[in-house]
This record gives structure tokens, C-alpha cells and sequence, in this order.
């Protein structure tokens, strides 16, 4: 007997047999759709800016691992020998690519309506534990408190260059953060525009290396 779509959502490229990528293809679009209409109902009276960075912080490959543990995804999963070994069944990339294909699998093998209810489950927990004023603060601000939350200090904003005439000028701002050795750099046509770019791409890239260092 062929395995069901569900059970194949939960079986890794380094296993044997067909696996799980092309579900996670489409169960990436899904997941987003459901998130996204969970928190339009939820905050009627949120912007959309800050929708956004909400749907990204619960969709991103950390916090859909979070959602996989508090589903027992992990102790699901078919792993090759040498992902088993090196204990992929933990690993954030892997579990995040088994959610979304499980809410692709669930979407074929029981309609639209019940892939998103069950989808909408999923994320009622990790839900609950937002609040929205940590995501209105612009980027400039949830960088210094992300620094100052790990004992990092301050980032370092210099302006770079500014060109073009008097009423279309561009600004270069350089942001830098000592203690991990990182520099981003962004323009605008402010330089508070470009700062707080700037600062977004630090966020994003001091994240990743966290993730990085911590991937269980």
C-alpha cells in the first residue's frame, strides 16, 4: 500500500522513497495564507506594516519549529542514517519544511475548509504570546533592544555619502555591531530612512547567525 500524502510530508530528502519537498513547495504558500488571514481576524485594528512583520515572525523557519515540537513532528519524521545521527529530527530547517508539508498534505487529502481550520490550530498557542506594541517599534529601536537584551551594546550608525541634489537626495548609512563583527549598509532618501533599513538587514542577519549557532 502507497503511503498517504501525510505520511509523506514527514519523510526527508535523506530517506529513501519519495519525500516531502515538493508538499513543503506548496505548504509554504498555505501556511502564509492561513497565518495571514489569522491575523487580519484577530487584529481588526492593526496596520498593515505591523501584520506583516507578526505573519513574518510566525512563519519564519524558527517559529514554525516551535509550532512542530508542540505537535511531536520530530519523533515523526523519517530521517536518512546520517541525519538521524546528527540529530536532524531537532534541527529548526527540517521540522519547519515538515510542517509546511504536512499543511499541504492536509489540503489535498481533505479540502480547503479543513486544512484551514487544522492550520489555524496550529499557530493558536504561538498566537496568544504576541503582543503587537513589540511590533510597531520601528527597526532602530528593536535592534538596540535586541542588543541590550543579549548584553551586546549599541550599534553604530555612520553616514556613508549623500548624493544627488538638494531635493532628491540619497543617503549611504553604515550600520555596525562591534561585538559580532557585522556591518550592513542601506540607503533612503532620509537618513532615518536608511538607518532604519540599514538596521533592518542587522536584525535579520544577528537572527540567522542566532539560529544558526542555536539550531535545536
Amino acid at each position: 500500500m502507497s503511503a498517504s500524502l501525510s505520511e509523506q510530508a514527514l519523510v526527508h530528502r535523506s530517506a529513501r522513497g519519495a519525500n516531502n519537498e515538493r508538499l513543503e513547495f506548496l505548504g509554504d504558500a498555505v501556511v502564509g495564507l492561513v497565518v495571514a488571514e489569522l491575523l487580519y481576524d484577530r487584529f481588526p485594528k492593526v496596520d498593515e506594516g505591523v501584520l506583516t512583520r507578526m505573519r513574518a515572525h510566525l512563519v519564519c523557519e524558527r517559529g514554525l519549529a516551535e509550532v512542530a515540537r508542540t505537535l511531536k513532528l520530530g519523533e515523526r519524521l523519517q530521517l536518512g542514517p546520517g541525519e538521524l545521527k546528527s540529530g536532524g529530527y531537532r534541527r529548526d530547517s527540517i521540522l519547519a519544511d515538515a510542517l509546511e508539508a504536512l499543511a499541504a498534505a492536509r489540503y489535498f487529502e481533505s479540502g480547503w475548509d479543513a486544512c484551514r481550520a487544522e492550520v489555524r490550530s496550529w499557530f493558536e498557542h504561538a498566537l496568544g504570546s504576541l503582543h503587537t506594541d513589540d511590533f510597531g517599534k520601528d527597526a532602530k529601536t528593536r535592534l538596540q533592544e535586541w542588543m541590550q537584551a543579549r548584553a551586546l551594546g549599541l550599534p553604530e550608525y555612520e553616514l556613508v555619502d549623500a548624493t544627488g541634489p538638494e531635493h532628491a537626495r540619497e543617503f549611504l548609512v553604515h550600520c555596525r555591531v562591534a561585538a559580532h563583527s557585522r556591518q550592513t549598509e542601506a540607503r533612503g532618501n532620509s537618513r532615518k530612512l536608511a538607518e532604519a533599513r540599514a538596521a533592518e538587514a542587522m536584525i535579520t542577519q544577528l537572527q540567522a547567525d542566532e539560529r544558526k549557532a542555536n539550531p535545536a
